[in-house]
């Protein structure tokens, strides 16, 4: 006599078939298509669905789905791990300075932004949907202690701005819909390569887009010279999308994962402290490690702030 599966089974298996669909991503090494981009940014989350699915399969002795799910766990405990290697400069120490990269939503942030600068002393700062507005009050009240700058002028979310205590160069930017400038900072005699990186979010129908202006960074970052660099921004992505896996691929580095953040939610910044997702960056050569990395709220944005203090070594 077959024995009917009771209501428990049937809750279970659609939870396990669509966390199944996205961990199958994962593993392949894919983004996929929509919803799949959307979820892997909050796959740690993955784990509640999961936990629930295993409770009802287990309530309803469901014997396969309690398979099923336990090995869905274990591909998500197993993915909650810092993607990639990090190993130390080989070289001692040559400079030392604070970086902040902070998404203001289409200038929303600035005001705040204003104090955290000033507590938080940062060299170089990154700013995201810096509009007119943005832009101007930045360069206004930092002019004397940030008095090198780089900009992409434009309203919305399409402005950026790069400030700096030390002196800047002109370097080419990487091509986006929105703003990503750059520059080779003078950071103490050494010269440094400086970008900003704001790629499309994987919003619905948008997702190839989003997918090229990240190989667009990937192609940044793979095709740099042995020039110390710090990649930083919103990348709109985080360390379980294969497309910012790629930009790591090429030997760059994530602060937040040196300085045992791998984890730490910026986005949403509401929620962030209970559920969110890192998908705001600083990603150093190898030529750096990072001494301590603190994200901060600010008043009006939708991202937390992210403040990395980086060491930069002289290659072994």
């Amino acid at each position: 006599m077959t024995r009917q599966r009771g209501p428990g089974a049937w809750a279970a298996g659609p939870a396990l078939a669509a966390v199944s669909v996205v961990v199958g991503c994962r593993v392949a090494g894919t983004d996929g298509i929509t919803p799949v981009p959307q979820l892997l940014a909050f796959l740690p989350w993955l784990l509640a669905p999961t936990g629930f699915a295993l409770l009802c399969a287990l309530l309803a002795r469901w014997w396969a789905g309690l398979v099923w799910g336990v090995a869905v766990l274990g591909l998500l405990a197993w993915y909650l791990e810092p993607y990639g290697t990090a190993g130390e400069p080989g070289g001692p120490p040559l400079a030392a300075f604070r970086v902040l990269t902070s998404n203001v939503e289409f200038g929303r942030g600035t005001p705040a932004l204003v104090p955290v600068i000033r507590d938080r002393h940062p060299d170089v700062v990154f700013v995201e949907e810096c509009e007119h507005t943005c832009r101007a009050t930045l360069e206004r009240d930092f002019a004397h202690t940030h008095p090198y700058r780089r900009a992409v002028r434009a309203a919305g979310s399409h402005g950026s701005l790069i400030l700096s205590r030390f002196p800047l160069a002109p370097a080419a930017g990487v091509p986006g819909t929105m703003g990503m400038p750059g520059a080779v900072a003078d950071v103490h005699g050494h010269a440094v390569r400086l970008q900003l990186a704001h790629p499309m979010p994987p919003l619905p129908g948008q997702v190839g887009l989003w997918r090229r202006e990240l190989g667009r960074l990937h192609a940044f970052a793979a095709g740099r010279e042995d020039t110390p660099t710090v990649l930083a921004g919103d990348f709109n992505a985080s360390q379980d999308h294969a497309a910012f896996r790629h930009v790591l691929d090429t030997g760059l580095v994530d602060a937040a994962r040196l300085a045992g953040h791998a984890r730490t939610a910026s986005w949403p910044a509401r929620t962030a402290s209970v559920v969110g997702t890192q998908i705001d960056h600083v990603l150093v050569s190898r030529d750096f490690t990072a001494t301590g990395v603190h994200f901060l709220r600010v008043t009006g944005s939708d991202h937390r702030a992210l403040v990395a203090d980086l060491m930069l070594h002289q290659r072994g």
